[in-house]
């Protein structure tokens, strides 16, 4: 892993220890690079619970709990599936922070309005807030990918108040 994830990721345990949270992760396209990411830092297991990798529908449903409907009605890459995916993380772990990912990172895959490089992504606190994102990300799958990684990581360490001018992921578009 390069230097600037490595960073990242210890910053993201600092947050999170900071914060007295505990993150739980639930990717489709990123495949559990969050959670590689993540658990690359020595000391993770005092921050980091779970992940669930959930490629396909069946797997977001049966482990996640996303409903069929939400699923037929917007697409499994979506807001309002990211957002029901992180809320499947803290439903079924010990976490009080769950983030999602889920998108098209290509070279195929892409639907009319859902472009190759969209990603969805969403974000809850066992408090109660909330957050979803759609991003489109350029470059090849390995790009999409770590643009993603790099994005849900710099949005959760804004949810638990870091300080920008702290923060690695300040310069994540």
């Amino acid at each position: 892993m390069d230097e600037e994830l490595r960073a990242l990721s210890a910053e993201v345990g600092a947050a999170l220890s900071a914060a007295g949270a505990v993150l739980a992760t639930a990717e489709s396209c990123t495949g559990g690079w969050v959670a590689e990411v993540i658990t690359a830092t020595a000391g993770s297991s005092a921050w980091f619970d779970c992940g669930f990798v959930t490629y396909s529908n069946a797997a977001k449903q049966r482990l996640l709990g996303v409903p069929a409907q939400t699923l037929a009605a917007h697409g499994a890459v979506s807001e309002a599936v990211a957002l029901a995916m992180a809320r499947g993380a803290l439903a079924n772990s010990t976490a009080t922070v769950a983030l999602s990912v889920t998108g098209i990172a290509g070279p195929g895959g892409a639907v009319p309005g859902k472009p190759v490089g969209t990603v969805c992504f969403g974000w809850a606190l066992a408090g109660g807030v909330e957050r979803t994102e759609t991003g489109r990300f350029d470059g090849d799958r390995e790009t999409v990918r770590r643009k993603s990684l790099r994005h849900t990581l710099a949005v959760l360490l804004a949810l638990l108040e870091v300080p920008p001018e702290n923060s690695v992921a300040r310069t994540v578009p």
